[in-house]
């Protein structure tokens, strides 16, 4: 299907160029966003008699979008999962979890503003890019954890890897000192404790 763009798409073409792409993609997204109409006679033309007050609601849009991702930019938000011990999480983190703890930390997005390649599955910090106006990005930083207290250590710079290897020296560290309490108690018992043999002996050269 041929269309004429109403906005920047990526990887498409700038507001005003017609281009080919596929029927599904025109009806189920271009279409229904606004991003796109046919490109018939009379819609070229419609796109013709609007596009000066097309061009200054991009302007303006992008501004405000420019606004935004300034503040945006940069920021950290915390989504809390279940995971193993080796980082894996017990499902995933979506565009949808993303966009909402952004809405929480203050932020309005919307799950299509969030690109994400695949879900995220494994905890740690991960850069997002969110998509505020077609010429208008912003990186933000999702920091998976399985607790508050875990984020926190992973914002400092230690990594699952990290928090888990001290987790483990710790363990090592505890089981050692049970060990050395026990080999303690056993030898103070052995001062206090003499073999019958001896105890004959001195029995002996006291009479």
């Amino acid at each position: 299907m041929e269309i004429v763009l109403l906005e920047r798409v990526a990887k498409l073409g700038q507001m005003g160029e017609v281009v080919r792409v596929r029927d599904g993609y025109a009806r189920n997204f271009l279409l229904p966003q606004g991003k796109a109409l046919r490109a018939t006679a009379a819609n070229l033309a419609r796109f013709e008699t609007e596009r000066a007050q097309l061009e200054a609601r991009n302007l303006e849009a992008k501004a405000e979008a420019e606004s935004v991702a300034a503040k945006l930019h940069g920021e950290a938000f915390v989504v809390i999962r279940s995971a193993s011990d080796g980082g894996a999480l017990y499902g995933s983190v979506t565009t949808r979890d993303v966009a909402d703890a952004a809405t929480e930390g203050g932020f309005s997005l919307d799950r299509r503003q969030v690109v994400l390649n695949q879900p995220i599955k494994e905890l740690g910090l991960h850069d997002i890019t969110v998509v505020l106006h077609p010429e208008v990005e912003a990186t933000i930083k999702v920091n998976v954890a399985r607790s508050k207290e875990e984020a926190e250590l992973q914002a400092s710079g230690k990594s699952i890897q990290d928090l888990q290897a001290e987790a483990d020296a710790e363990a090592e560290f505890d089981i050692q000192e049970l060990f050395d309490d026990i080999g303690g108690a056993a030898s103070d018992d052995d001062e206090g404790y003499a073999p019958a043999e001896a105890r004959g002996e001195s029995d002996e050269a006291e009479r």
